[in-house]
């Protein structure tokens, strides 16, 4: 309901700061949602706050990665997700080393099972970002997919490891049960 609200305020405001606030928080929660019409929903109002934030500002390259990613999650509606993908890459082949168009494109990747180009993608990421949990058990998780179970495992113990200090550096809380899952998942492998 907050999102919701949120979103709406944004339209009244019609600010391009409210505007992208808004639509990159229904955008992350779309992503973590387990419910296929709720996600849909999440990320069809995640786009129409990024095209309206597009409008107000059309070189805003985070904008136009979001509503990209909104494609991903059934928020293109009868469009396909590679729609969602020509608006990723064009910023991303402007600047390569924009590191939220490289998530965006491992996470599609990942979606898709494409699993050696979401490997790619989050390598890149990583150089930049080597401490981002999320993209490392994500990387993880792919390169299992992929069948290189040697290469998962040490990005699982290299998530295990960041984690540790990231919390021991107070600037992560864990959850004891999701990193034993973990360390049990390890020991399968």
């Amino acid at each position: 309901p907050y999102a919701k609200y949120l979103a709406e305020a944004a339209k009244l405001e019609n600010s391009e700061k409210s505007l992208t606030f808004a639509a990159h928080l229904l955008l992350a929660e779309a992503q973590s949602v387990a419910d296929p019409p709720l996600q849909t929903w999440m990320a069809t109002e995640a786009k129409e706050l990024f095209e309206k934030a597009l409008e107000l500002n059309p070189g805003n390259d985070s904008t136009k990665v979001g509503l990209g990613g909104c494609y991903f999650f059934g928020g293109g509606g009868a469009e396909p997700p590679m729609k969602g993908i020509s608006y990723i890459r064009e910023v991303a082949e402007k600047d390569s080393n924009f590191v939220y168009a490289q998530y965006m494109l491992g996470l599609g990747a990942f979606i898709s099972r494409q699993w050696p180009k979401a490997v790619e993608r989050f390598e890149r990421v990583l150089q930049v970002q080597p401490d981002n949990l999320e993209v490392l058990l994500r990387l993880a998780d792919a390169l299992e997919q992929d069948g290189n179970k040697a290469a998962a495992k040490k990005r699982y113990e290299d998530f295990l490891q960041t984690a540790k200090r990231l919390e021991q550096q107070g600037r992560f809380r864990s959850n004891p049960q999701m990193l034993q899952q973990i360390a049990d998942h390890i020991k399968q492998l």
